[in-house]
């Protein structure tokens, strides 16, 4: 029988967490005095450890030009080189690459661009522990833009301090494959979208606007009016027919995304999806909810119980709501009426359904319940999916003794190749075919933890924990130099490219990250000894570039082999290096193996070389003998 476990484990926490602090209170003050027309386009405040930087929801959209209504752009650079590279890369061709809305980028990149907020946010960086992020209404999205730029710059810094985004009544921004960025790379927990229950802006970009343009035009204009006036100064006439229109036309294509996410979004490309956690409100309470289709289930069914008046109400009320919100008024919204659910996921479930505001609406409870449900993912809780796996890591543990010890028989081998070379230029005998299939079996293991964490079905801290942290790093490094010795042995250098580029598994990408950010500052001392795996799991594939590299200058033999002859050095100099600090195995210094026959032969061409004093460029790549 399926063990029963929390029905919201990782938004319970977060839900708990922002309701007993001052964080909301706090971020709405924020938000106010951004959204006052005399504090610019953002807010910066310090307080003590804690920096909160507040985006202006009142921004020229460009409506007369149609910027806000334009498709979304990408954002996801190949050479992961842009203000999003934290994003990372695509996972295959078939994937869409991540995209937001153009006209929130152009807001984002306007700010980003200004000399004072480069400066402000370097001074919350250096001085802060924690930052805080927020907006209302479009400085919402713009808040999540900053967001995603500060997680990708926070990587290159140490000590980075923690994020958190925290928007009102925010517009979606981006695509399905940005909700599945942020899961892959464990940000989307960094996120939290407090939405009204009536609200139309958050639902607004499911449809598309061109057909409204002049409605919402006047629309925008009335809610930005509102956001910025005080009561009875709003200049902007917009009638009830208006408001109507664009309700029923919000609604009609809220409900269409909705039944497509039920069928898997087959058809889900170019149309904006939510990310992160959504905190839905209502007067009855809240209920935290991470799982994009039940996001968007509930998007709809509390817009389908409003009316064209209470969806424009409700997104100027965020102030009563987070100042009538607080976990003890959800707890004493409990179940004060009726039978009391005998189990805890049921007693979780009726009061998710009775905070949302839809228990006591007939035609829509039963859906709101079963849009819940799927928060449960897998009839388990992410902590469970981490205990499962970790059996399965005990279970696997013999495949990698059997691999270890496979290396430790070729470096003591009479034919002296070392590991990498022994597997590579391998017979088919039965002691490699098992080899192999061990590789094989542990890459299939390493690959379901990493589809677990994409598909956000273990703890948000998971890549944290030193456990699995150490447990990945040696697989790697074990296992990447038979990964790329196959890569080579096979021939798929010669169909794709080299292994780094073109070769590399998405997994060992990924472990490294993990090893960057959790690794402790090393010691000073210096090894006396050569390490028992070589410390750069990528040292064979660096090398099977600089013997390609060797082979080309022996076909040159010319001037032009100048940049052939640099890409040698500047291997040989990586490789000394690690050798001195004694960062390889013994392996690498085999008699027969590549890098110890790489290394001659290069002395051997460079003696060859010299006898040829007429070919101009030897000296000045430093191709004389060592």
């Amino acid at each position: 029988m399926e063990i029963e476990g929390s029905l919201f484990e990782t938004t319970e926490m977060a839900a708990n967490f922002l309701a007993s602090t001052s964080l909301l209170l706090d971020s709405w003050r924020v938000c106010n005095l951004a959204n006052s027309p005399a504090s610019g386009a953002f807010v910066v405040q310090q307080s003590g450890p804690i920096g909160l930087i507040g985006f202006s929801g009142l921004h020229d959209l460009g409506l007369g030009s149609g910027s806000y209504l334009k498709d979304m752009v990408v954002i996801q650079e190949g050479d992961g080189n842009g203000l999003f590279s934290g994003l990372g890369r695509h996972v295959d061709d078939h994937e869409e690459p991540v995209m937001v809305h153009v006209g929130l980028l152009q807001l984002f990149l306007r700010i980003h661009g200004c000399p004072t907020f480069q400066i402000q946010m370097k001074t919350l960086v250096e001085q802060s522990k924690s930052i805080i992020l927020t907006g209302h209404s479009i400085g919402g999205a713009i808040a999540s833009l900053t967001t995603l730029w500060l997680l990708s710059y926070i990587q290159t810094i140490p000590s980075p301090p923690e994020i958190l985004c925290i928007t009102f009544g925010s517009p979606l921004l981006g695509n399905k494959s940005l909700s599945k960025s942020l899961l892959r790379q464990r940000w989307a927990a960094n996120f939290c979208h407090v939405v009204l229950k009536h609200d139309i802006i958050p639902r607004l970009l499911f449809a598309p606007l061109i057909p409204i343009n002049t409605q919402l035009h006047f629309l925008l204009q009335y809610i930005q009016s509102s956001i910025a006036s005080q009561p009875g100064q709003i200049e902007v006439d917009v009638t009830e027919e208006m408001k109507d229109e664009l309700f029923r036309f919000v609604l009609i294509y809220t409900e269409a995304t909705a039944k497509e996410s039920t069928e898997n979004m087959k058809n889900s490309s170019g149309l904006f999806w939510p990310f992160g956690n959504y905190m839905f409100c209502s007067e009855e309470g809240a209920v935290c909810v991470d799982n994009a289709v039940s996001v968007v289930k509930l998007l709809h069914l509390m817009l389908a119980t409003g009316s064209s008046r209470s969806c424009f109400e409700d997104h100027l009320k965020y102030g009563v709501c987070v100042e009538r919100m607080s976990f003890q008024f959800l707890m004493r919204k409990g179940f004060m009426q009726g039978d009391v659910p005998m189990s805890s996921y049921e007693a979780g479930l009726k009061l998710a359904v009775e905070s949302s505001g839809l228990a006591n609406q007939e035609s829509v409870s039963k859906q709101a319940e079963d849009s819940l449900k799927m928060v449960k993912q897998n009839g388990t809780t992410p902590n469970l999916n981490s205990a499962k796996l970790s059996i399965a890591l005990s279970k696997i543990t013999p495949h990698r003794a059997q691999i270890e010890w496979y290396k430790t028989s070729c470096d003591v081998s009479d034919n002296q190749m070392g590991y990498y070379d022994s597997f590579k230029l391998r017979q088919a005998s039965k002691r490699d075919n098992q080899v192999n299939l061990f590789r094989i079996k542990l890459a299939s293991f390493w690959d379901i933890v990493i589809n677990k964490i994409d598909n956000n079905e273990l703890p948000h801290d998971f890549h944290k924990r030193r456990k699995w942290v150490n447990a990945a790093h040696f697989y790697q490094l074990l296992v990447e130099p038979l990964d790329i010795a196959e890569y080579y042995r096979s021939g798929e250098h010669l169909k794709k490219g080299h292994y780094m580029r073109y070769g590399r598994e998405r997994r060992h990408e990924i472990f490294d990250k993990w090893w960057r950010e959790n690794e402790k500052v090393k010691e000073e001392n210096k090894r006396s000894k050569f390490a028992s795996l070589t410390q750069d799991s990528c040292f064979w594939a660096h090398l099977e570039e600089a013997r390609e590299l060797l082979e080309e200058v022996r076909k040159e033999r010319s001037s032009n082999n100048v940049a052939l002859w640099q890409g040698m050095n500047e291997f040989e100099r990586y490789a000394e290096k690690l050798i001195e600090s004694k960062e390889v195995s013994s392996d690498v210094l085999a008699k027969n193996s590549s890098y110890s026959m790489w290394v001659e032969e290069v002395k051997e061409l460079r003696l060859q070389m010299q006898q040829f004093p007429q070919l101009p460029g030897i000296v000045d790549v430093e191709m004389v003998p060592r």
